[in-house]
This record gives C-alpha cells, sequence and structure tokens, in this order.
C-alpha cells in the first residue's frame, strides 16, 4: 500500500526528465567550471601540480559524487518522502515527532541551504563571465581589469531577480534542453581529450583518492577536501526538487547526467596531464582548465553555454529559496510574507521581500569577492552543514520510522563520518571567505530560532473560547445605545478554523475595548490546492448579527477580503440571513450595504509579564521581524480600507507585584 502511494507523484515521462534535467541540476552541472581551478590553485598552479595529484584529485571528484550524490541523496533519501515532497524540512515533518530537539538540525540546514542560494549566482555567473578572458579577441576588451567583470555579472544577476516578478514558466521550458545541450557539451569536451590520453581512465580506482591524502605532492593536505566538495555543492536539489520533477524522472535523468560530469572532469585531467609543463599557461592569472581545454574555436560557445547554465543554475537556486522560505513558514520557523504565484503551477511561487533580499545579498558579494577564487572560498562551506543536518534527520527517519536499526548506524557513521572530513576540511577556508558564508547562516538560522521561540511563546498562553457562549454579551453591546455605534460591520481576520471557537484576543478586543456594531464578522481563510477556486461558508449562531466565515481561495486568487465579504453581505440580506444596511449618508447613492472596519490584532509584551530575559527578547525580536516582513493589511487588500491597529497584552502570567501602602 505504501509503494502504491508513493507513485502518485509526478508521472515518469519523456518530457518530465528532460524538465527534470534543467530544474534539478543546474547547480551540480556548473561544477566543472571551477573544481578542478581551486584544486589546482591550492596546489600552486598548473605547472606545479604531479601525475599523482590529478589522478588523486580525479578520483576524489568521481568517487565523492558517487558516495554523496548517488548512493545518499538519489538511493536513500529520496526514500524519504513526505507525500512525494522532499528536501530538509519535508523530512523534518517526518520525524518531528520523534522528538522536540530535532527542529534545530531542521533549521541549521535550512539556515545553510538559504545561504547556498544566496552565494551560488554570485560564484556560478562570475566563474562564467571570466571564461570571457580566455576568448583572445574577447581579451584584448577585457584584460585583466576585474571591474568590467564585475560589471557585467552584476547587470547579469540584475536581469536575472528582476524577472522573477513576471514569473519564469515560458523560460523554464527551455530549461531542459539548454541544459541537456550544456550537459552533450561537457561530455563531448571531456571524451575528445580522453580519446588523447585513454589512460586517465584509471582514475576512476579509488586508491588514487587515497593515496593524494598521504602523498607529499599535495599541498593542500586534508584541505584539498574543501575544493572536491565543491563538486556535489547542486546534490541536496535532487532530494529538495523531488515534488517538483518527480521521483522516477530524478532517477532516469541522473545516470545521464552523472556520467556527463564524470567525462569532463576526465578530460580537464587529461588535458592537465598533457599541459602541465606549459609555462605560458602557468602565467595566466586564475587559470581555468575547464575553458582552456576547448579549442579557441569552440571556446565562446562553452563561454556562452556556461553563462546560460550559470542563470539556470541560479534561477534554481533562487527559486529553491522561495519554495523553502514558505515551506519554513507554514512550519512557523519563519514571517509568513506576501505569496505572488507568477505561473499556473502551484509550487511555482515568487516572494518578493525574499526576491529583494537575495538581489541585494548577491549584488554585495560579488562588490565584496569581486573575483570567482575568491568567492570559492565561501562557497560550499555552507552546504556542508545542509549535508549533516540532513543525514541527522534520515538516521532518525530510518532508526525510528522505517525501524532500520543496524543500517540506520552504518548509515550516520559512515555519511556523518565523510560529511564531518568534508566540513572540517571546509573550514580551511574560514579565513579567506568562510565567515561569510557562516555568517549568513547564522543569521537565517537565528532568525528562525526567534520566530520559533516565539511563536512557542505565543502558542502557550493561545486559548480559544466558545462563540456561542458569548452571543449573548454581543447582543446586548450592539443593542446599547450608551455606547456609540463604531460601524455596520466589525470584521476581525482569524486563525482558528474551528467553526465554534474564538481567539480570546479577538473577544477581549471587541467585549473589554467595547466595539459596537450592527454585525460582527469574524473570517477565516483557507487557500487551497486549485489555481481559482471560490468558496464560503457561514456559521451564523442562530443570530443574524455573528458570523463565523470561512472562505476558501485557490491559490491564484488574491486575498482581498473586503471585495468578497462585500457580496457575502449582499447575499446575507437577500436571503434575509442579515437585515438590510441601507445607509442615510452615501456618496453612491441608495443601497442595502452599510459601512466596513476591519480591526488587525497584534500582541504587545507589557513590562508586568512574568517571563525570562530569554523569553522577552525573543518575543521582542519576532515582533520587529514581523515589522520588517511586512503588513498585513497589504495581505488581505486592506491598504485602502477602515483599518484599527489594535494591540492587546500577551497573556503570559503576571509578576507578582507588592502592593501599594496608603499613606
Amino acid at each position: 500500500m505504501k509503494d502504491a502511494q508513493r507513485e502518485t507523484g509526478i508521472p515518469f515521462s519523456a518530457g518530465a526528465v528532460l524538465i527534470s534535467v534543467g530544474v534539478v541540476y543546474g547547480d551540480i552541472g556548473t561544477s566543472p567550471m571551477y573544481v578542478m581551478k581551486s584544486i589546482i590553485e591550492g596546489n600552486g598552479g598548473i605547472t606545479g601540480t604531479g601525475e599523482v595529484v590529478i589522478y588523486g584529485a580525479l578520483s576524489l571528484v568521481i568517487w565523492t559524487i558517487i558516495l554523496l550524490t548517488t548512493v545518499k541523496y538519489v538511493l536513500i533519501a529520496m526514500q524519504a518522502d513526505n507525500h512525494n515532497e522532499g528536501g530538509i524540512f519535508a523530512l523534518y515533518s517526518l520525524v518531528k515527532k520523534c522528538g522536540k530537539w530535532l527542529v534545530f538540525p531542521a533549521m541549521i540546514g535550512g539556515a545553510a541551504l538559504l545561504a547556498d542560494g544566496i552565494l551560488t549566482p554570485a560564484v556560478t555567473v562570475t566563474t562564467a563571465i571570466e571564461g570571457l578572458r580566455s576568448i583572445p579577441w574577447v581579451y584584448k576588451v577585457l584584460g585583466n581589469d576585474q571591474d568590467k567583470i564585475v560589471v557585467i555579472t552584476l547587470v547579469i544577476i540584475a536581469a536575472l531577480f528582476l524577472m522573477q516578478k513576471a514569473g519564469t514558466s515560458s523560460i523554464g521550458r527551455a530549461f531542459g534542453p539548454v541544459m541537456t545541450l550544456w550537459f552533450l557539451f561537457l561530455a563531448a569536451a571531456g571524451c575528445f581529450h580522453i580519446m588523447g590520453d585513454p589512460g586517465i581512465l584509471r582514475a576512476l580506482n579509488p586508491l588514487w583518492a587515497v593515496k593524494i591524502l598521504v602523498s607529499p605532492d599535495n599541498r593542500m593536505g586534508l584541505m584539498i577536501l574543501g575544493s572536491v566538495f565543491l563538486a556535489t555543492t547542486g546534490a541536496e536539489a535532487l532530494y529538495s526538487d523531488m515534488g517538483h520533477v518527480g521521483r522516477q524522472n530524478i532517477y532516469a535523468s541522473w545516470p545521464f547526467v552523472k556520467m556527463c560530469l564524470i567525462l569532463n572532469y576526465l578530460g580537464q585531467g587529461a588535458w592537465l596531464l598533457k599541459n602541465r609543463s606549459s609555462e605560458s599557461l602557468g602565467a595566466i592569472p586564475d587559470m581555468n582548465p575547464f575553458f582552456e581545454m576547448l579549442p579557441e574555436e569552440i571556446r565562446p560557445l562553452g563561454v556562452v553555454l556556461g553563462t546560460m547554465a550559470a542563470v539556470i543554475a541560479s534561477q534554481a537556486l533562487v527559486t529553491g529559496s522561495f519554495t523553502l522560505v514558505s515551506e519554513a513558514s507554514r512550519l512557523d520557523l519563519m514571517p509568513h510574507m506576501q505569496i505572488v504565484y507568477p505561473s499556473m503551477i502551484k509550487g511555482q511561487i515568487f516572494i518578493p521581500l525574499v526576491n529583494l533580499v537575495l538581489w541585494i545579498s548577491c549584488s554585495v558579494l560579488v562588490l565584496y569577492f569581486r573575483t570567482s577564487a575568491h568567492m570559492e572560498a565561501a562557497y560550499g562551506l555552507a552546504i556542508t552543514l545542509t549535508m549533516l543536518m540532513t543525514t541527522l534527520l534520515l538516521f532518525v527517519y530510518l532508526n525510528r520510522i522505517r525501524k532500520k536499526y543496524r543500517s540506520s548506524w552504518l548509515f550516520l557513521l559512515f555519511f556523518g563520518g565523510l560529511e564531518g572530513t568534508f566540513f572540517l576540511s571546509s573550514l580551511s577556508k574560514f579565513k579567506r571567505g568562510g565567515y561569510v558564508a557562516l555568517f549568513i547562516a547564522a543569521v537565517l538560522f537565528g532568525i528562525m530560532v526567534v520566530w520559533y521561540r516565539g511563536t512557542a511563546i505565543e502558542n502557550s498562553q493561545a486559548v480559544y473560547l466558545k462563540v456561542r457562549d458569548f452571543v449573548g454579551q454581543l447582543g446586548r453591546l450592539r443593542a446599547d445605545t450608551g455606547i456609540p455605534i463604531q460601524t455596520d460591520n466589525l470584521v476581525y481576520i482569524t486563525k482558528e478554523t474551528q467553526v465554534e471557537e474564538l481567539d480570546r484576543d479577538i473577544l477581549y478586543s471587541v467585549l473589554d475595548r467595547p466595539k459596537r456594531a450592527r454585525a460582527y464578522w469574524f473570517i477565516n481563510i483557507q487557500v487551497t490546492d486549485q489555481p481559482y477556486t471560490r468558496e464560503y461558508t457561514v456559521e451564523n449562531f442562530e443570530t443574524d448579527y455573528i458570523f463565523k466565515i470561512q472562505l476558501r481561495l485557490g491559490f491564484k486568487v488574491d486575498q482581498r477580503v473586503n471585495v468578497y465579504l462585500r457580496q457575502i453581505v449582499e447575499e446575507l440580506i437577500d436571503s434575509n440571513e442579515l437585515p438590510s444596511q441601507e445607509p442615510k449618508y452615501s456618496i453612491y447613492g441608495s443601497g442595502e450595504v452599510g459601512s466596513f472596519q476591519f480591526c488587525l490584532i497584534r500582541k504587545l509584551l507589557i513590562p508586568e509579564s512574568d517571563i525570562t530575559p530569554a523569553g522577552r527578547a525573543a518575543v521582542s525580536l519576532k515582533y520587529a521581524i514581523r515589522r520588517v516582513a511586512g503588513s498585513s493589511a497589504r495581505w488581505y487588500g486592506l491598504e485602502n480600507s477602515a483599518l484599527i491597529l489594535e494591540y492587546v497584552p500577551l497573556f503570559i502570567k503576571m509578576k507578582n507585584l507588592r502592593p501599594l501602602r496608603r499613606v
């Protein structure tokens, strides 16, 4: 039964396989442009690189791809799906019942993955544009002036983020064919040099990987693993994008992608062996084997395809960041932000604030690091954290959910040890730029911790009351002529989905701060999986002045509450469930619908609350983050409506204050 349910995701098809090539493999597909470059630079340049280093580095790269990507993610992680969805937050949803502490590895992994999403566009686009220098006639124009490279990179990054609002569905259709062409190009370039030196295939022997780690020819020592790890920076995407393209389509496309990557790395190795004594190549600053191994007449095509692949890789990470933030919001690990659906597919979303932050951050990184060589020092360090956290959560899943006790411990020891070694090796880059990646991840992790802790404190005091218990009081308030009438329709937007219940804070706002109205409306919004659903239900509690409304809106439908509520009021008046509200004075002439006033509740932490300093700081910071995240009025289309923003005390246990003494 479970196996049958697993296959209800996106079905296997040739078209879906093509789409998966464009969506999933952008990040890992651009790694040949900088992995061997980083390794050669770390060993003193091409003229200082010996045979052992070349064979050993290739062997490390190939077996790292096989073990981390194929074995861990494709064969193991993709079996841990949450209704065919993958990724670290989907995995956390599966295991969170096994322990409250598991939220912390999930937050660390999610924060590190978002940090990687900020670094990827900066690294890949800069590397591709620097490849222009390998074209002689372009080099005459650019020279060694890095400022020109920086400007071109910033323009491309700006175009990338500006196009997000319009949606990428039409562009996305071209991603698959372009990336397929890119991988074929990688394979062809590699095969060309492999045919000249078939002996390079000896690098497939894992003994070379062991030999280089203890060889004195390897100037980097164990720290070479930090550069080798760059070959797998897109491995997490295979798991995260499973829900977008389907498990079977990744199974079908990954062998093709892996083979193309390995062939290209082997081709670079064969070219390095042939040219390692070239003084002219050794004199080139930031020499990149990937571009230099291409024949001059083919090199412009390589740069163009590399740039397109870099943009596609960046697009995949940007889209993935939107999805990651959306998932974190649903888990109450991040604030709810305005989400736009620019295409007909629910999984494709656009979050304006996240897009702006990513754009600014990527641009700042390009201006700060300037060269891809400097950026590579920061790149990869954050993603090792994500992989370690994924390994930990997968261990809990295998051990506690799947009951595979022995294999789960073997999994943890092997992959935890392997990734731990990569992480320690990557820490050698800390002073050369790795601190930037960890700083970004730490900031994002801090936001998640603050939001999670603040929400937990709020939920600890949440009380839901039965609406029927207060019908009498609301009726007396409505009829109390001693209190001026505030509006015809007083509207609150609620979170609770139970029709019979209402948050105590809302009733406190209505009754303890008396607000007299002809009708009271409590509206809950549910977003459906269909694009254009427009439905509502009504509970009136046997009155004609208290209404609990549930709006069921499709994910493509704007949540403009004021527009929908006016329609509902008109229909209830027509059905005699609500008395006519004909206004005495109006510039619009006669009508049956009266005035509206919307009240949004904001909790306020008061000084008398009995709460620890750490708890007080968490709640205060959460409210500060919420202000930055955006106004609820805009989410619900109320920016031009009569609006009350009301603060109510966060009802936490009060301190025992000493009474006053009368004198």
